[in-house]
């Protein structure tokens, strides 16, 4: 298990360490080493020096280095997902998905690279002919959360090495050893030394800002919350730095009359409860129509009841532990005050006694005026509202800052997509729990976010476009 920095292809020591926990326990796992003044500059160097001879290599090299990492991912696999428990708490069937989901992101990539199109064209006027190409923007800042530690850095890390840029990658305090054991995996597929680097800088905030304000980088990957997007947007205005952007999400999860209710729960369940409910694309607000609204809660919760809480690692656990106690007193703030209120518990609820940052999973049933509808759960909680209309739900739906993802779940597709071209947000599941892809563009609007992730759309966040005209 790497601990170090991997920084010009070298695991080096840093100025102190970062102890990793595990959340089921708060037991300390791995002491990793921590980026100061030096280490930040070591790592722009190596990254700055890295990138002429990069942008030149060829892509269909570059593409074998991201099949070769595709495949080391698939054979440690186990291993990934072991680590990703330990340190992540969440339990071993979404820790394996985890790691499958993030390592197509390689392989997908690595057919991206060699299939970046240009443009050749006469001119409107006939006077030159108008070609347009595309170059590697440059060095790039990754900077990914705890909740998917390998999925968030083979997303960004992916397209990048792809485009032919060359980067730093700053993972989550609390999730550095996937990251780690990621930058491993490249070292051993032959990505060469200053290509790909990884620092943990102390204190953060100072060093991001330090390194938005340097020249030589160009380029910002970033997901997070949107509170703290804000701020990184603020600090990347001064150098005017290209910024892609997945921030928070509050997503709707809509049941019309006419769904089939089996089918919108078990898509539900995997909406909401993928990852212990720690996602930006998780179901956070349940509509339901009034004339099937009894039937489905009670199946919900039902379900939602039947859920084992426990140690990620264990057999037979479906629901691990929240990456903290922080996080986990974050959810049971929002649901104690939540009852308060008014909500109905319908299961869960309560915090459990004992060590760990577990919350169960919690169904409430609350108006649609209540309190928590504005905030992202990052846990296992759904409060549920009755609506009576097409047109409340749409409203209902989009009463949010947010637009990264929604859910809608009906048996008349004209009404369902008719619903979906009326929600704002960048992505709409219809009859189905989980949409993400590598092979599709993946962002939100309003205040979840700028640009896209995966798909066609992504290498192109790492692409500068050049035209040149040319007199013939």
């Amino acid at each position: 298990m790497r601990t170090q920095l991997y920084i010009d292809g070298q695991w080096v020591d840093g100025n102190g360490t970062l102890d990793v926990t595990d959340p089921s326990d708060g037991s300390v796992i791995a002491k990793v080493a921590t980026a100061g003044d030096a280490q930040i500059e070591a790592a722009l160097a190596a990254a700055h020096r890295a990138a002429p001879a990069w942008a030149k290599t060829a892509p269909r090299v570059r593409a074998e280095m991201l099949r070769k990492a595709f495949e080391l991912m698939i054979q440690e696999a186990d291993y990934l997902a072991e680590l990703i428990s330990k340190e992540n708490g969440k339990a071993l069937p979404d820790a394996k998905g985890e790691v499958a989901y993030a390592a197509e992101f390689f392989r997908w990539f690595s057919e991206e690279a060699v299939r970046i199109a240009g443009d050749f064209r006469m001119s409107p006027s006939g006077d030159k002919r108008i070609l347009v190409t595309h170059q590697p923007v440059g060095l790039s800042l990754l900077i990914t959360p705890w909740n998917f530690p390998a999925g968030m850095a083979t997303r960004k890390i992916g397209p990048a090495i792809a485009a032919g840029c060359t980067m730093i990658l700053k993972p989550a305090g609390e999730t550095p050893l996937t990251a780690l054991a990621i930058m491993d995996i490249l070292d051993r597929a032959g990505v060469p030394k200053g290509v790909v680097n990884l620092i943990l800088p102390t204190p953060t905030g100072p060093a991001i800002a330090k390194m938005l304000h340097d020249p030589r980088v160009k380029n910002l990957s970033f997901t997070g919350s949107t509170e703290v997007g804000r701020i990184i947007l603020k600090e990347a205005a001064d150098n005017v730095i290209r910024c892609s952007m997945e921030l928070g999400g509050n997503a709707p999860f809509v049941v019309m009359d006419d769904a089939n209710i089996d089918e919108a729960i078990k898509g539900l369940m995997l909406a909401k409860m993928r990852n212990g409910g720690a996602a930006c694309t998780a179901a956070n607000r349940v509509y339901v129509q009034r004339k099937v609204a009894a039937e489905f809660m009670q199946k919900f919760a039902e379900a939602m009841g039947t859920f084992v809480m426990g140690r990620g690692r264990d057999a037979g656990v479906q629901l691990g532990a929240s990456v903290s106690i922080k996080e986990r007193n974050k959810i049971a703030e929002l649901v104690d005050n939540s009852v308060k209120s008014g909500a109905k518990v319908l299961t869960g609820g309560k915090t459990p006694d004992g060590p760990g940052a577990f919350y169960p999973a919690t169904v409430l049933e609350v108006e649609k005026t209540a309190e928590i509808l504005n905030h992202e759960v990052f846990g296992p909680v759904a409060p549920v509202v009755i609506f009576d209309t097409d047109a409340e739900a749409i409203e209902l739906a989009n009463s949010t800052d947010f637009g990264l993802i929604s859910y809608v779940y009906s048996e008349d597709l004209k009404r369902a997509i008719q619903i979906s071209e009326a929600l704002e947000s960048g992505m709409v599941a219809i009859n189905r729990g989980m949409i993400s892809d590598p092979a599709a563009p993946f962002g939100g609007v309003k205040q979840s976010g700028l640009g896209r992730e995966g798909g066609f759309d992504g290498i192109h966040e790492f692409l500068e476009t050049k035209y040149i005209g040319v007199e013939i």
